[in-house]
């Protein structure tokens, strides 16, 4: 961990971007190392929305087909991608007793009917349990905090491991 955590740092230096001193992002609370992944082959929303589920149904024993629906039916009513190459999808779930998040980063970007047309290729699923609460809220404002800061995207981007992606998460 420790030669890991100097790893992310070294990524700071090289870039002149400093890490922050204390933990400040509401998504580390539910970020967890194994629900962080890298180079995602998918194409499509659905597919992603698939393989979401597939791999909370391994990892949670949430059932797959259950997840991706959730998903995919918040997707149908409004695109969750919110520009700058980000999108958010999430899903209020009566049956969840805890929120659940997850970042992918598929192997080439993909059309997210982004209001600024660019492709995706940061994503953050968050499955919250319902009905939404004031912690849900700001969980959602959180993520657009991050994601709207240019220099958290650039060092999202530079990271290559799913624990620097962590750490990231955890000090910014």
């Amino acid at each position: 961990d420790a030669q890991e955590s100097r790893g992310l740092g070294d990524v700071y230096k090289r870039q002149s971007l400093k890490l922050p001193e204390k933990p400040m992002s509401k998504v580390a609370r539910y970020l967890q190392v194994e629900d962080i992944l890298l180079a995602v082959n998918v194409t499509n929303k659905q597919r992603l929305f698939e393989q979401v589920g597939q791999h909370l149904q391994e990892t949670r024993q949430l059932p797959a087909d259950w997840v991706a629906a959730s998903l995919w039916r918040r997707e149908l009513a409004a695109s969750t991608a919110i520009g700058e190459g980000v999108a958010v999808p999430h899903a209020r779930l009566a049956e969840l007793d805890r929120i659940h998040a997850l970042y992918l980063r598929p192997q080439t970007a993909m059309a997210f009917a982004a209001p600024d047309q660019q492709p995706v290729s940061d994503i953050l699923v968050l499955l919250v349990p319902a009905p939404a609460d004031q912690q849900h809220l700001d969980l959602l404002a959180d993520t657009a905090r991050l994601f709207t800061n240019p220099r958290f995207r650039q060092a999202l981007l530079r990271c290559t491991a799913p624990m620097q992606v962590k750490q990231l998460f955890d000090h910014w």
